[in-house]
């Protein structure tokens, strides 16, 4: 993968026998209306190339509830005991004897995925994300070396190949550097890809556990940066985290001031909402990308798009090169998620939380409340 990741194919994977594994703490739901609870479940011992973290926060995505309560089942249909969590951050406590980038005692991160196929297009450019085969999810996925499905980081430790571990910075805010492994790369990725920088007007639709990190990322790469919210009782936080200017969405004159004069927007909203208004706001060739998922395909008014030469796209993830980028970046630049931090236990009641859009802006749970 272009010289900086290695990693097992399926059929390598398979020629390789039955792994060892030992017993591991979780928290599990059993069915789409069981709720999580305390479990076991079965990690492998670490292979030469593997990393064994000791999970120490975990953040809570909202993913995590679409897939718990079996949302997606059209799309990626959940498969029980499901473990969610693929925001972690830990410490390794153990090492493979091929392993180099990591020693006993480290600080490291697991994000979104924990394999992918390591030789298609996609991969050799480190954007393992895209990979034409499919990646390995950390949660809900096939697990090609124990057979089931792989568990997430609603649990005491999580063994991971080399190639998907970041390092992490022993001077940061661990908690709140968890939520960086999806929310942070989510946002983090497009506005590199679409290169956002100093002299640009940028706009940021929703101020959620996304659309935070969003802002804060935004007004780093030196853009003009505008919130757009139908809160405005988030107001406050928006000016404190870099938005030069806060428009509440359902006032019509507002939104009018800006039409026709953005060069980017971040739609981070996963409500239905109509994509119009928004795209109305683009200058000539601007883009507005989206990393929310609405449950109901958008209506898009095509000269919207035609009048303007404006674009609509869609971003996923980043890869692990981009993902290993985002967190030094963040080191450096003193960016971290606002967290509430929550213990273990109170993981359903944080669920019904999140429904009601009551956190800022992101739980992060406290694993020492597991062991």
């Amino acid at each position: 993968m272009n010289g900086t990741t290695s990693t097992i194919t399926p059929q390598q994977e398979q020629r390789s026998g039955p792994a060892k594994t030992h017993s591991a703490k979780a928290y599990a739901a059993k069915s789409t209306s069981s709720g999580l609870a305390p479990t076991s479940i079965q990690r492998r011992a670490p292979r030469p190339q593997d990393v064994e973290i000791e999970i120490l926060y975990c953040g809570v995505c909202h993913s995590d509830l679409h897939q718990v309560r079996d949302e997606w089942h059209a799309f990626m249909p959940t498969v029980y005991p499901c473990v969610p969590g693929h925001e972690m951050v830990g410490r390794v406590t153990r090492i493979g004897s091929a392993v180099k980038k990591f020693k006993e005692g480290d600080f490291a991160a697991v994000g979104c995925m924990v394999n992918s196929c390591g030789v298609c297009p996609n991969c050799r450019e480190g954007l393992e994300q895209y990979c034409d085969v499919g990646f390995t999810l950390t949660y809900n996925s096939e697990d090609k070396i124990l057979g089931g499905v792989t568990y997430g980081g609603y649990s005491d430790s999580i063994v991971v190949d080399e190639s998907f571990v970041l390092r992490v910075s022993p001077k940061v805010d661990l908690a709140a550097t968890a939520p960086l492994l999806c929310a942070g790369i989510t946002t983090y990725s497009p506005m590199r890809h679409w290169n956002i920088h100093k002299d640009q007007k940028v706009g940021i639709v929703g101020l959620g556990g996304l659309g935070h990190m969003g802002l804060k990322f935004a007004h780093a790469f030196g853009a003009h940066t505008v919130l757009f919210t139908t809160s405005p009782n988030k107001s406050a936080d928006a000016k404190r985290m870099g938005a030069d200017e806060i428009v509440i969405s359902k006032n019509e004159a507002e939104m009018q001031k800006h039409v026709n004069s953005f060069d980017f927007i971040l739609d981070t909203v996963s409500a239905d909402h109509d994509l119009n208004v928004y795209l109305n706001l683009l200058r000539r060739d601007g883009t507005m990308t989206l990393v929310g998922a609405p449950p109901q395909p958008p209506e898009v008014q095509i000269f919207g798009l035609l009048m303007k030469r404006r674009q609509l796209a869609g971003s996923g993830i980043g890869g692990i090169r981009e993902t290993q980028e985002m967190l030094d970046f963040c080191a450096e630049h003193g960016i971290a998620a606002d967290v509430e931090l929550i213990p273990i236990q109170q993981i359903n009641e944080a669920y019904e939380r999140l429904l009601k859009s009551d956190v800022r802006y992101r739980f992060v749970i406290d694993m020492a409340s597991l062991r």
